[in-house]
């Protein structure tokens, strides 16, 4: 008898976790929570079940991923970013090399103009004085440089 007590009470305590919990505050400015209704003039919201029971299942259009989904999604950003640096880097090297290159060639050409005469050596390590043909050669060469580097 005892065992059907418990069982009948267990079943009568349970009907009531499926209740909904009603909020609502009243004339005086407090809050109230219960399974029962208000009065009919008072607005009431109905909290969460937090039990999660009589709860709507998640929408059909909602598909979690799986690990294998959000650690490709994890890989595939990582080596963009990766890709990016990368790019980035390279980037700033070639613009550091124009530089280089540049400074280089002004400075070419403003010995070439404020030196009379030039000297180079030949493969045998000999002095040879550059003549006017090949300085004005060399001028040009410095000035299309120039134009290439220096933008």
């Amino acid at each position: 008898m005892k065992h059907c007590l418990a069982v009948i009470a267990l079943f009568v305590f349970s009907l009531t976790a499926h209740a909904g919990l009603n909020k609502w505050v009243d004339a005086d400015g407090k809050v109230h929570y219960s399974d029962t209704p208000p009065p009919e003039n008072v607005k009431t919201e109905t909290v969460r079940n937090i039990a999660g029971k009589g709860q709507a299942e998640a929408p059909a259009t909602y598909s979690s991923k799986s690990y294998a989904e959000r650690e490709a999604e994890l890989k595939k950003s990582k080596q963009t970013k990766e890709e990016a640096a990368t790019k980035k880097a390279q980037e700033e090297a070639e613009a550091e090399t124009k530089k280089r290159n540049c400074t280089a060639s002004q400075n070419n050409l403003r010995m070439l103009q404020e030196t009379s005469r030039i000297v180079t050596y030949d493969a045998n390590g000999g002095k040879v004085y550059l003549d006017e043909a090949a300085r004005e050669q060399r001028l040009n060469e410095a000035r299309k440089n120039i134009s290439t580097y220096c933008d």
